[in-house]
C-alpha cells in the first residue's frame, strides 16, 4: 500500500505528461508554415491591429523582408511601442511607418484610408487583421453594435476606401483574418441591424462576424475579378492573443492558462497570413480559405453567393453608403473565380 501512496500520483503525472507531450508533437507536425522566401522590396503592406498578437509578427515579418510597413493602431502609445519593435528586426530596405486607426469609428476609418491615399503611392498588401471577441453591444456613434462594427463594418468599409489603390497597384492582395468559428454561424442581412444584434450573445456575435469577413472577401474577389487584386480569408488557429482580453477577470485568466498549453504561439499563428501575404504558391488564387498555410473548405454558408451580396449591399445600407457608389467592386461579375469542385458542398451554388 505504501508503495501504491507514492507510485500511483508519480504513473499518474507521467501519463498527463505522455499527453502533453504527444500534444505538442502532433501540433508543430500539424502546424503550417510559410516556406516562402520572397523579399517584398519596393512594396507596400498595411496591417491593422499590428500592435499585438498575429498583427504584430505579421508586421515585423514584412519588415524582415524589406517592405514599407504600414501598421493601423487603434492605440496611439502600443501603436508607438510596435513601431519600436518592428523597427528593430527590418532590414535597410525596409520602412515602417504609424497610422491611427480605430474600427469602432467609421470616422477614424475614413481618415485613415484618405491619409493613406494622399500619402502612399501604392498599396500591394491589405491586411485586415484587427479585431476583438466579447465586446459590449453597446450602439457605436454610428449606430451600429459595436461587435459588428469593429470585426465587419469597419474592415470592409476600411477595404472598400483603398480598393482604387490596390487596383492601381496590382497584382496586389487583400487578405481577411477570419476564424474557424465561422462555421458555427448563422447570419442573415437583418441580424446587423443593432436593434436585432443586441439581442444576440456575445460568442454568436463573434462567430457572425467570421462569418461576414469569410462572405465579404469572397464577395470581393467576385467583384474584382480580373483586375489583378486577388481577394483571400484564412484561420489562424488557436492563438494565444489578446483577442480574448474582453472576457471577466476570472474567465480571462482560465483562457489565458490554458491558452499557454494548448495554442498557438502568436509567430505560429501569423504563418498563414505570411503565406497569403508573399507565398509565389498563391498568386492569381482568389476567393479562396486558409488555415495552416493550405486552401481549406469553407462553411457551407460561406458558398451563397446570394448571402454574400445581400450582406454586402445591407453593411451598405447600414453604412449609409450609396450602393454601387465604389465602381472599382459595384460592378455585375462576368466570370467570378470558383471555389474548388471538391470543396463545394453537395447542393449549394456557386453561380451567382
Amino acid at each position: 500500500m505504501a508503495l501504491w501512496a507514492w507510485l500511483g500520483p508519480v504513473i499518474a503525472l507521467l501519463a498527463v505528461m505522455f499527453v502533453y507531450a504527444a500534444f505538442q508533437m502532433w501540433y508543430k507536425m500539424s502546424t503550417g508554415v510559410c516556406t516562402s522566401k520572397r523579399r517584398l522590396d519596393g512594396c507596400t503592406v498595411l496591417v491593422t491591429g499590428a500592435n499585438t498578437g498575429i498583427g504584430l509578427e505579421t508586421a515585423k515579418e514584412m519588415a524582415r523582408r524589406g517592405a514599407r510597413v504600414l501598421l493601423a493602431c487603434r492605440s496611439p502609445q502600443r501603436g508607438q511601442a510596435a513601431l519600436e519593435e518592428v523597427r528593430r528586426v527590418a532590414t535597410k530596405d525596409a520602412t515602417v511607418a504609424l497610422l491611427a486607426l480605430d474600427l469602432e469609428s467609421l470616422e477614424s476609418v475614413r481618415a485613415c484610408a484618405a491619409h493613406v491615399l494622399a500619402t502612399e503611392p501604392r498599396l500591394d498588401v491589405l491586411i485586415n487583421n484587427a479585431g476583438a471577441a466579447f465586446l459590449s453591444n453597446a450602439k457605436t456613434a454610428d449606430g451600429l453594435h459595436t461587435g459588428l462594427q469593429v470585426n465587419h463594418f469597419g474592415p470592409f468599409l476600411f477595404t472598400l476606401l483603398l480598393v482604387d489603390l490596390l487596383k492601381k497597384s496590382a497584382p496586389s492582395r487583400i487578405i481577411f483574418v477570419s476564424s474557424v468559428a465561422h462555421e458555427y454561424a448563422k447570419l442573415k442581412p437583418e441580424q446587423l441591424e443593432y436593434d436585432v444584434a443586441k439581442k444576440i450573445g456575445d460568442t454568436q456575435i463573434y462567430a457572425m462576424t467570421k462569418l461576414a469577413n469569410v462572405l465579404i472577401s469572397n464577395e470581393f474577389a467576385r467583384r474584382l475579378s480580373g483586375t489583378g487584386v486577388t481577394v483571400n480569408s484564412l484561420h489562424p488557429g488557436a492563438v494565444k492573443t489578446e483577442v480574448y482580453r474582453n472576457l471577466p477577470v476570472a474567465m480571462a485568466t482560465v483562457v489565458d492558462f490554458g491558452a499557454g498549453l494548448f495554442m498557438k504561439t502568436p509567430t505560429d499563428g501569423a504563418q498563414t497570413t505570411i503565406h497569403l501575404a508573399v507565398s509565389e504558391e498563391v498568386e492569381g488564387v482568389t476567393g479562396s480559405y486558409f488555415s495552416d498555410c493550405k486552401e481549406k473548405r469553407m462553411a457551407k454558408a460561406a458558398y451563397d453567393v446570394n448571402l454574400a451580396r445581400a450582406i454586402w449591399e445591407k453593411s451598405e445600407q447600414l453604412m449609409g453608403l450609396q450602393a454601387n457608389k465604389y465602381p472599382s467592386v459595384g460592378e455585375e461579375i462576368k466570370s467570378p473565380p470558383q471555389p474548388l469542385q471538391e470543396d463545394i458542398p453537395e447542393g449549394v451554388s456557386v453561380d451567382p
